[in-house]
């Protein structure tokens, strides 16, 4: 008997010992896993300065930038783009103005105030979050000279409080023609919009670009500072009392830049102006007065050149979570409603969230259009290494989706595999970054990449359009439209829905990338 019972004892110690390993095992699978399976999660570090350097997303940044100096318009200077040269430098000068910087929409040579204002703000908000680590990657000049380059256009297209510009050229006359920028003879009407025909939409926009970039430039030219936030409250002044949509005002506009309101600007631009200004009453504005009427509270929704709102809900998280002494209550509830809707907007993003978007490619790329697909993959992976980066600053451990805890690493991980999609990790194995890596598009639906510069065309170049032979000029930086649902793409300068490229989608790749060149960086005050 006795021998029996030593001989349980000893399974019994046996089968507890390897309960306890499997319990470990499981604990640290979970521990590897996002979510931690319910599990509360610990502070991670605070970020210190930027580190080393990820030469990955450090030369993708350097080719990024080099967009913006392919779309300029006007009088170039220190032109690095051997095929480009000056052109538009008439625009503006019938209505007495010099409107001929700014930036080329996209592969046409129109000039649309609304997504170039967007590529601005955003472009701003990059540089106030990573500029040091732009500036470690010795990109923060290229990065700088882009934003003055829209922002002097948006100084001189706003003539007076009550108008704005928010067109130089004819889409109808651009898009009848292929030819380049250098060459173009056709006439380059200008559409304002003012008390009569307002656009709230645009001057809201243009009034957040403004502001945004004001902080930008406060430390180097707090003239120029002061000028851009003067046309920034002038603006929006303009756009809140005479209320409106461009597009309403300009029905043709529907075809190209066709606004589906315009209290998500009014709400982007009051949030700048807050930051730039410190004045409490547009932090009024944007709780109190009108989050619960314009800001569509714990619904999440896409971040685009038409939406702000998911900008705003992170844009406004920056105060709920590093607080501020002079807000009241009221604007505290309003201010954790944004964080909150921010939190929801993340738990749609990560993969293995409950809440999770199921529209995706099978390569992991978030995907909501077939037309310009990449857009919202990139603009989401931005707002997600931003928030992660408030929260590792705060050391707030984890965002809750439904019951499953996410950390800061987690949420980075999601805008790193955006990234690494679009530089090339997807199933086409095609970098969608035109100039990085040896695989990338070679049709880009550009009218000057696509006609050698020494080609006398006139208005009539489609022979270039339509050439099945590469692009002689390579439109360095040019994010591409993207992939199909089933990660396919079709290099053909007439497939216009995959290979046009946008001014706007380089502004959040900027801050995507430079979020991402080194280590997980301290969100600062911007001024």
């Amino acid at each position: 008997m006795g021998s029996k019972t030593r001989g349980c004892c000893g399974w019994l110690i046996v089968a507890l010992v390897a309960s306890l390993v499997a319990t470990a095992a499981v604990v640290a699978i979970m521990k590897r896993k996002p979510g931690g399976g319910g599990r509360k999660l610990k502070p991670l570090p605070v970020p210190g300065p930027p580190g080393a350097i990820d030469s990955k997303y450090g030369d993708a940044l350097g080719v990024a930038l080099q967009f913006f100096q392919v779309q300029k318009s006007g009088k170039l200077k220190n032109n690095q783009i051997p095929w480009r040269g000056d052109s538009a430098l008439d625009d503006g000068k019938q209505a007495g103005l010099d409107l001929s910087k700014g930036m080329y929409d996209a592969g046409d040579h129109i000039k649309f105030s609304f997504p170039m204002a967007f590529t601005a703000t955003v472009l701003s908000w990059s540089v106030l979050e990573y500029g040091d680590q732009m500036s470690a990657a010795k990109q923060l000049d290229p990065a700088l000279d882009a934003l003055r380059w829209i922002t002097d256009f948006l100084v001189n297209a706003h003539s007076d409080d009550n108008v704005f510009y928010i067109q130089v050229g004819d889409p109808d006359l651009d898009h009848n023609c292929w030819e380049r920028p250098e060459t173009m003879s056709e006439k380059r009407p200008l559409t304002q919009i003012n008390q009569k025909s307002p656009g709230s939409d645009v001057a809201a926009e243009a009034a957040a670009a403004m502001a945004a970039a004001s902080m930008v430039f406060k430390s180097t030219d707090t003239t120029y500072s002061d000028l851009l936030l003067q046309h920034a409250q002038k603006l929006f002044t303009f756009a809140d009392t005479y209320r409106g949509i461009a597009s309403d005002s300009y029905p043709k506009l529907q075809n190209y830049y066709n606004s589906t309101g315009y209290v998500d600007e009014l709400l982007w631009a009051a949030s700048w102006l807050y930051h730039a200004t410190g004045d409490q009453t547009y932090l009024s504005y944007v709780t109190v007065q009108n989050g619960k009427a314009f800001a569509d509270w714990g619904r999440p929704t896409w971040f685009s050149w038409d939406d702000k709102l998911a900008g705003t809900q992170v844009l406004l998280s920056r105060i709920y979570i590093f607080g501020s002494k002079q807000t009241s209550n009221a604007e505290n509830m309003g201010l954790k409603m944004y964080r909150d809707t921010a939190e929801a907007v993340i738990c749609g993003l990560l993969p293995d969230s409950p809440s999770a978007t199921a529209s995706r490619t099978g390569g992991g790329l978030v995907w909501i259009s077939p037309w310009n697909s990449l857009q919202h993959a990139t603009n989401a992976a931005f707002l997600a290494v931003v928030y992660s980066d408030y929260m590792l600053t705060s050391q707030t451990a984890a965002v809750q989706c439904s019951g499953k805890y996410y950390s800061p690493t987690d949420i980075r991980n999601f805008a790193i595999s955006q990234a690494n999609y679009i530089l090339g990790d997807n199933p086409m194995k095609l970098s969608y970054l035109v100039g990085y890596g040896d695989n990338y598009p070679q049709q880009v639906h550009h009218r000057g990449a696509s006609i050698p510069a020494d080609a006398k065309t006139g208005c009539k170049g489609f022979q270039y359009l339509h050439s099945p032979s590469p692009n002689p000029n390579i439109a360095m930086g040019a994010l591409v439209g993207g992939p199909f649902q089933n990660d396919t793409f079709v290099d053909s300068r007439d497939n216009t829905l995959q290979t046009e490229s946008s001014t706007y989608n380089s502004g959040t790749l900027v801050g995507l990338l430079s979020g991402l060149v080194t280590t997980s960086s301290v969100a600062q005050s911007f001024t």
